[in-house]
C-alpha cells in the first residue's frame, strides 16, 4: 500500500480536481473528434463516391454515418476519460491502446475514400477491431462502464468491417 511522507497509508492517487476532470473531459473531447475531422477531410467526396458503389440490401443510407459516428466519438471520449481518471501505469497502457485504435479509425477513411484501396481498408477495419477488443479488456479492468460506452462502437465496427468486405468484392474496378 502506497505511505504518505509521514509514514501512513495512503488510500492510493488522489482524486484530480473538478477542474482537471473538466478539461481532461474536454482534452478527450477534442483528442477523439480530432481524428473523426482526420478522417472527414479524407471523407470530403464521400457522398458521391459512395452513391457509385454497388452496395449490399443491408448497407446503410450515406445519410446516417454522421449521426451514429457523432454519437460513438461522444461515447469514445467519455469513456476515456473515465478511464483517464483511475490513473496509474494501467491506465497508461489502456489509453496507450485507445490511441492507437483512434489512429486507425482514422486511417480507414483514407484508405478506402481517398485512396480507395479496399484490400488495405478491409485490412485496417479488421486491425481496427482487434485494437478495439483489447482496449475493452483493458477498460474492463480499470472501469467497466468505460467499457461498457465502446460496446456500441464494437457493434458498429463489426458491421462497417462486414461491409467494408461486401463493398469491396462488389467494386473491384473502384477499390482496387
Amino acid at each position: 500500500m502506497p505511505s504518505t511522507l509521514h509514514g501512513e497509508p495512503s488510500a492510493g492517487p488522489p482524486t484530480p480536481s473538478p477542474g482537471r476532470q473538466a478539461l481532461a473531459l474536454a482534452i478527450a473531447l477534442g483528442v477523439c473528434f480530432t481524428a473523426a475531422g482526420l478522417g472527414a477531410i479524407a471523407s470530403a467526396g464521400a457522398p458521391a463516391f459512395y452513391a457509385q458503389l454497388q452496395r449490399p440490401a443491408w448497407a446503410p443510407p450515406a445519410g446516417l454515418f454522421g449521426p451514429v459516428w457523432t454519437v460513438l466519438y461522444a461515447l469514445m471520449a467519455v469513456s476515456a476519460w473515465l478511464v483517464w481518471r483511475t490513473q496509474g501505469v494501467a491506465m497508461r497502457t489502456a489509453l496507450a491502446f485507445f490511441a492507437a485504435q483512434l489512429v486507425a479509425n482514422a486511417a480507414w477513411s483514407w484508405l478506402f475514400f481517398a485512396w480507395r484501396l479496399g484490400a488495405f481498408a478491409f485490412a485496417d477495419v479488421l486491425l481496427l477491431w482487434l485494437l478495439l477488443a483489447a482496449t475493452i479488456v483493458r477498460f474492463w479492468r480499470l472501469h467497466r462502464g468505460a467499457a461498457v460506452l465502446l460496446l456500441p462502437y464494437l457493434a458498429w465496427v463489426t458491421y462497417a468491417a462486414a461491409l467494408t468486405w461486401s463493398v469491396w468484392q462488389r467494386n473491384p474496378g473502384l477499390l482496387g
